[in-house]
């Protein structure tokens, strides 16, 4: 019985989470929930897994659950950013599932291993900002850090047994589904609407990541958290477009074999090898059946329609607290897509414009870090303005 608590358990990793645990509740055991506000999902939660703590971010909803479970005296209920900490560093847990999305798991992920907790993790953007003080961390405490996010999974997968060999990979594929936008010609992405851009034709995911899906971002992030994740070098790392989104990633070796991890669309399993690192359990998820797809295409990436792709090749060429930049604006500039108060293309104008006023410092501390995404923020939102008044 491994014993887990979850960040982000009322999104929709946190769910499918909950759902392989309920699966496999002879294997898993849940003894902490951690969320922003949603009170009704983590009540439902608590009630159904009976953890020993529950924290919500929002002191307000907080304060609603604890009411709300006052008939239940098995379960502590904090609130803010203590409670986060508490949940991530809980005694009882083996592993914290981080399904917290953005900068707001950086710090709660820094604890959980420096508490000696292996870490399952969805969360892209702590790699990006934060890679090598994440990776020394890692070391220093022993865990393990194994990805949910599916193609760095994957590539998890296929490096399985050889990831002390980095010197006879030739390159690492990242395969990319191209988004809801992938047939428009670029002309035709001024004026899509956040109603459209969340239209993934193959996945079901929360607003922000699908937005970076339709933007490409995604991508670029990941091109960043696979550098730092696999020890890789950057012109070893290349993005193909697959439709299908059957296979997840690919490694290709110096003697020119590819190995490649293929399933279907459903999160479970990454979630599931995951937690059950390293074995294998059955899953619920319907088997995937090539006789059925029958074709599988792949193609090249427009950049010029997707400039978001050089814009995170460049903030990890150049390093420093470049990435920390890229990926603190994107979360902005995307909620300011998703309120109407920007257009579509103007996500990559806006980033550019931070990236290039910010001065890089080149080996970043925690302390810098925090410094350059506030920097950041503040700098975005001025930006914005700007857009919003031409």
């Amino acid at each position: 019985m491994k014993h887990i608590a979850i960040l982000g358990c009322t999104g929709s990793i946190g769910k499918n989470a909950l759902d392989v645990v309920e699966t496999h509740s002879d294997a898993f055991n849940i003894v902490a929930l951690a969320a922003n506000k949603d009170v009704d999902t983590i009540e439902e939660q608590a009630r159904r897994f009976s953890p020993r703590l529950v924290a919500l971010n929002e002191p307000t909803a907080a304060k609603r659950l604890k009411e709300r479970l006052s008939d239940l005296d098995n379960i502590e209920v904090l609130c803010g950013y203590e409670g986060i900490q508490a949940v991530a560093t809980i005694d009882e847990a083996e592993q914290i599932l981080d399904g917290m999305g953005g900068s707001a798991g950086l710090l709660p992920t820094l604890s959980a291993i420096n508490a000696g907790k292996d870490i399952a993790f969805v969360n892209k953007e702590v790699m990006v900002m934060c890679g090598p003080i994440v990776l020394e961390a890692v070391k220093a405490n022993g865990v393990n850090l194994i990805p949910i996010d599916g193609e760095m999974s994957a590539i998890f997968q296929c490096l399985e047994g050889a990831r002390d060999r980095q010197d006879e990979i030739y390159k690492l594929i990242l395969t990319a589904s191209g988004g809801p936008f992938r047939d428009l010609p670029k002309d035709s992405l001024y004026d899509v609407t956040p109603k459209q851009a969340l239209r993934h034709p193959n996945w079901d995911m929360g607003a922000k990541i699908t937005i970076d899906s339709a933007t490409m971002m995604n991508k670029g992030l990941e091109v960043i958290e696979a550098k730092w994740l696999f020890d890789i070098d950057l012109d070893k790392i290349d993005i193909v477009i697959h439709r299908e989104s059957i296979i997840h990633s690919m490694v290709e070796w110096e003697d020119g074999s590819t190995l490649a991890q293929l399933g279907p669309t459903d999160m479970r399993i990454m979630i599931q090898y995951a937690l059950s690192y390293p074995n294998r359990l059955p899953t619920p998820v319907p088997r995937l059946d090539l006789r059925e797809t029958q074709t599988l295409h792949f193609e090249p990436v427009d950049k010029e329609k997707f400039p978001c792709i050089s814009l995170a090749y460049t903030a990890a060429e150049v390093g420093g607290t470049l990435p920390v930049v890229l990926s603190s604006a994107d979360e902005i500039v995307v909620n300011a897509f998703l309120e109407e108060r920007i257009g579509f293309m103007d996500i990559p104008s806006i980033l550019q414009c931070v990236m290039e006023k910010h001065q890089v410092i080149s080996n970043p501390t925690l302390e810098d870090v925090l410094e350059v995404e506030d920097w950041t923020k503040i700098n975005t939102l001025s930006i914005i303005r700007e857009y919003e008044n031409k």
